[in-house]
């Protein structure tokens, strides 16, 4: 038995709804692909936290995230490709009602920095609540130590993370001083730009993929003025994309194993019941 095999079989959600049913439902608003699985406590944790976390930055940022775009890179899909995304509903209802703004421009509120970064936390979130609902419809056991999307929060938080957790140490202690060492690099090549999202917003929301390394940082930075051309800027925010990206695979590895051990046991046992 593996370090993050189920420790008990749970037979009350299998069948408890359509995967891809509960997953879009959550997409669209926190919770209720859990309310939809008739898991109304969890909904209402789910909902609280990632909309509490996107309102409370919307209050912050005063809804002027998508004025930090360049006219020329306003247009309808523009916040496509923003971690907001991931809370899709929270993200639609900020286009609609504040857009691009009054079209002219404005000063930013003083705690801009703050609110952007919980609005971006709250759709990353809401991925990661996606991957546990889908597992629930599954019929998967999603609750407590075999929940495979914990993983995927760990390694969120800390790259690595959830592989050392699950004993795969040699592997987490790599992922951690691989994406650790990319972020560090990119932040150095880039005099700390990469860590402006007003200055690079895509290369930003790429980034923001790595997760707890990026918040800390973001939080105790100190910003000054860039007084003249970055040398290296270019490569450096190419590094700190590049390290977000690659730890979404390592969410993935650290959720695609957990996964298979949380699969429903009839599904187990169509497959391998010859096997020991």
């Amino acid at each position: 038995m593996g370090p993050y095999t189920s420790k008990a079989t749970s037979t009350r959600d299998t069948g408890a709804g359509v995967p891809l049913v509960a997953l879009v439902l959550t997409w669209f608003i926190p919770g209720s692909g859990h309310l939809y699985l008739r898991r109304t406590g969890q909904a209402l944790v789910a909902f609280i936290l990632v909309e509490g976390l996107f309102f409370l930055g919307l209050a912050l940022s005063d809804g002027m995230l998508l004025e930090y775009l360049y006219p020329e890179l306003r247009g309808t899909f523009a916040a496509a490709l923003t971690p907001e995304a991931g809370n899709l509903g929270g993200l639609l209802w900020q286009v609609r009602n504040y857009g691009y703004g009054p079209g002219f421009p404005r000063s930013w509120p003083p705690h801009m920095e703050l609110g952007v970064l919980l609005t971006a936390a709250s759709g990353v979130l809401n991925l990661i609540l996606m991957c546990q609902v889908h597992t629930l419809a599954s019929g998967g056991q999603g609750d407590g130590e075999a929940n495979p999307s914990r993983w995927v929060l760990l390694t969120w938080l800390c790259p690595g993370l959830g592989h050392w957790l699950q004993g795969r140490r040699g592997r987490g202690l790599t992922i951690f001083l691989a994406l650790g060492g990319l972020f560090l690099l990119s932040t150095i090549l880039a005099d700390g730009t990469n860590l402006v999202r007003e200055r690079h917003f895509y290369y930003w929301s790429g980034q923001f993929l790595l997760g707890g390394p990026v918040l800390l940082v973001e939080l105790i930075w100190e910003r000054v003025a860039v007084s003249g051309p970055v040398v290296y800027e270019d490569a450096g925010l190419v590094i700190g994309c590049v390290a977000g990206m690659l730890n979404v695979l390592a969410m993935l590895d650290a959720y695609a194993p957990a996964e298979s051990e949380t699969a429903p046991a009839t599904s187990a046992s169509s497959v391998g019941s010859g096997v020991r």
